[in-house]
């Protein structure tokens, strides 16, 4: 099967300012790669570039089928950001519709937000407004709506802070059932190198500009 995200010498960066150089970089279907190093070296900013969020300042950008700026099918990416985006004086139901009408048809939308809002464990706060929730149980309400949406790509950008280590583990384990299940792909930012080791099957870190292999003492993973 192609690529689900293939790169070739890549600009990332803002007003011509270079953060981030990619010379060749690909994701296969089922395949989950976490991208860790410091903070403010371009991490969070070539998830959007895979997105099509920000425009890259030079290369090729193919994700799901399209090449940026052609927009991929919609709800082939699902975006879980930092700050999350969710409508706070909405409930969590109806945020999670919103993912799910974008990437399903009207028959099997509300099916998939349900088995999504049950996976996050939120059933009993389904009707709550996101405003009256927890820090961690946003960004579970978050993982829902992208589970629900069923896209061929998860671009996840710390989806795993503020919640402990049980619900932290049950949701590691809904959405790597889903990528592999499904043929799906997940790129992850994660700041916690052992749990990004634990979760990925490559990891990645951006050092002086460059995206590299992380190694440790007994081990190498090539990208």
């Amino acid at each position: 099967m192609p690529a689900v995200v293939r790169i070739s010498h890549l600009e990332v960066g803002f007003q011509g300012h270079s953060l981030l150089s990619i010379d060749d970089f690909h994701v296969n279907p089922g395949e989950v790669l976490a991208i860790t190093g410091p903070s403010g070296i371009g991490k969070t900013s070539l998830l959007k570039t895979i997105a099509g969020l920000l425009n890259p300042i030079s290369g090729t950008v193919h994700v799901c089928g399209a090449t940026i700026p052609q927009r991929p099918e919609r709800g082939s990416i699902g975006y879980i950001p930092q700050k999350l985006g969710l409508v706070r004086h909405s409930s969590v139901w109806s945020n999670v519709m919103l993912g799910s009408r974008a990437g399903n048809p009207r028959s099997t939308s509300r099916e998939h937000a349900m088995n999504a809002i049950e996976a996050m464990g939120l059933g009993e706060k389904k009707n709550e407004p996101i405003k009256r929730l927890s820090g961690g149980q946003q960004r579970r309400v978050a993982t829902a709506r992208t589970l629900a949406q069923r896209p061929r790509l998860i671009l996840a950008d710390e989806f795993l802070s503020e919640l402990d280590e049980e619900t932290s583990e049950r949701v590691v384990k809904s959405v790597l059932d889903y990528v592999r299940s499904n043929e799906a792909a997940m790129i992850l930012v994660e700041h916690d190198v052992s749990r990004a080791r634990e979760i990925s099957d490559r990891l990645l870190v951006i050092d002086d500009g460059r995206l590299n292999p992380f190694i440790t003492d007994t081990s190498v993973m090539e990208v």
